[in-house]
């Protein structure tokens, strides 16, 4: 805002942007929130909550909405230059990709009610393991939009592959479940459907990231990001037989 701007004015476009800030948080922490649950969900086989994950997805969208008419009004009536239009679209856009959180928590939640009548498959722990993560990439990201941290930004846009990681070690291993028993191809299925909504949890952190960091330094990232989901690359052996 310019300099001679009358003081009440410029308080109050400073009250707007923190309440932007509170806005894209509050969303952040509720899809934070979808993901434990849906993974929750999937650990205690409890379909109960599973239901309550996909039927809290209209919040997310909500919120969504919420965001862009403010934001839509912001740029009318402020006209806002530089770093705070940075950060004003960077704001749009995060809850663009909270949305798709919501999206893949609601599906991951949808396959744990179908698993929970199913008979038991395997580990869960890299399921717990990869949730965790995303969901500390998730809150990392938000945090470093709020507190304009372009740094922070860099930490969780740098931390996707541990998560492609755990999801590979879960690939390979339901693919070997499949291949030992054919009973055990509806469960699995089910399982690596959620194992890769939770991957593309964790990349929308990472586009998160992208996004804070050139909204607080102008600048983007490299394009190419640390990635290592082999996935499309895994080679299918039969077991050997006895």
């Amino acid at each position: 805002m310019a300099s001679d701007q009358p003081e009440h004015i410029v308080r109050s476009y400073e009250e707007e942007l923190r309440k932007l800030r509170d806005m894209v948080a509050r969303m952040g922490g509720f899809a934070e929130r979808q993901v434990h649950d849906a993974t929750q969900a999937l650990l205690r086989r409890d379909a109960v909550l599973a239901d309550q994950v996909a039927s809290r997805d209209n919040v997310l969208d909500q919120l969504e909405r919420e965001i862009d008419t403010f934001v839509v009004r912001l740029l009318a009536l402020r006209q806002p230059m530089a770093a705070d239009l940075r950060f004003i679209v960077a704001a749009m856009k995060v809850s663009h990709d909270l949305e798709r959180v919501g999206d893949y928590a609601r599906n991951a939640a949808r396959r744990a009610i179908v698993l929970a009548q199913q008979p038991s498959l395997g580990s869960l722990n890299g399921f717990q393991r990869m949730s965790v993560l995303v969901q500390e990439n998730l809150k990392l990201a938000i945090d470093a939009l709020v507190n304009e941290d372009a740094d922070a930004a860099s930490r969780v846009w740098a931390a996707d592959e541990p998560i492609d990681n755990v999801y590979n070690g879960i690939f390979r291993e339901l693919l070997t479940h499949m291949m030992e028993d054919p009973r055990n191809i509806t469960a699995a299925i089910h399982m690596l459907f959620i194992a890769k909504n939770l991957e593309r949890i964790g990349d929308h952190a990472t586009n998160i990231a992208e996004t804070v960091h050139f909204a607080v330094r102008g600048a983007s990232l490299p394009e190419e990001r640390p990635k290592a989901d082999a996935s499309a690359y895994a080679v299918v052996r039969p077991p050997e037989q006895g």
